[in-house]
């Protein structure tokens, strides 16, 4: 990605997490880029496209992210603690981002569905983690779509714990906490 699309990417996400999709015109992005709407719908046709590449591009970093790290590891309660440790990371490098998905998660527009979609494609990531696990006697027996809708409930938990924190997060203080509550009850003992 070239430094303007870049620059146009990351000014729409802030944007858009602050104002709401509906609030922030095309006009606001240009100004606050420094550059003319030419140059912005040379990159993008639209103000939709440029929503669309910022949640297809943040959930891709998620679960490229999922993917890379759980390779590493052949047992699944390391797997899905590392699942936890990436959501926390994201959470605290890209706040933008996931507030634009919460936000976006509920309702029933276009925009709405396809936040729904991409969000419910990353949870049956984590559940496809958990299947495995329980399959293999490594997690406790348990609903594995509840337990994945836990997990990624997680992100949301971040955020709040981050914003009542006035945007400070101690990734691993609370990576830890976070072990501790949800990961040991999943743990065959």
């Amino acid at each position: 990605m070239n430094k303007t699309k870049r620059k146009i990417f990351e000014t729409s996400m802030k944007l858009f997490a602050e104002k709401g999709y509906d609030a922030t015109s095309i006009e606001e992005i240009t100004a606050t880029v420094g550059v003319a709407k030419g140059t912005l719908y040379y990159h993008f046709s639209s103000k939709e496209e440029i929503f669309n590449f910022l949640v297809e591009e943040g959930i891709k970093l998620l679960q490229n992210s999922v993917d890379i790290k759980t390779s590493k590891f052949s047992n699944y309660i390391d797997k899905l603690k590392a699942v936890i440790l990436i959501q926390i990371k994201i959470v605290a490098k890209y706040e933008d981002l996931i507030t634009i998905l919460l936000s976006e998660f509920w309702g029933k527009g276009t925009r709405n569905q396809m936040c729904k979609d991409h969000i419910l494609e990353y949870i049956k990531q984590i559940e496809n983690i958990v299947v495995q696990g329980i399959e293999k006697g490594e997690i406790k027996q348990g609903n594995p779509q509840a337990i994945a809708s836990e997990i990624y409930g997680l992100i949301c938990s971040s955020l709040v714990y981050k914003i009542r924190n006035n945007g400070d997060i101690n990734v691993m203080e609370l990576y830890k906490e976070f072990e501790n509550t949800i990961i040991e009850g999943l743990k065959i003992k």
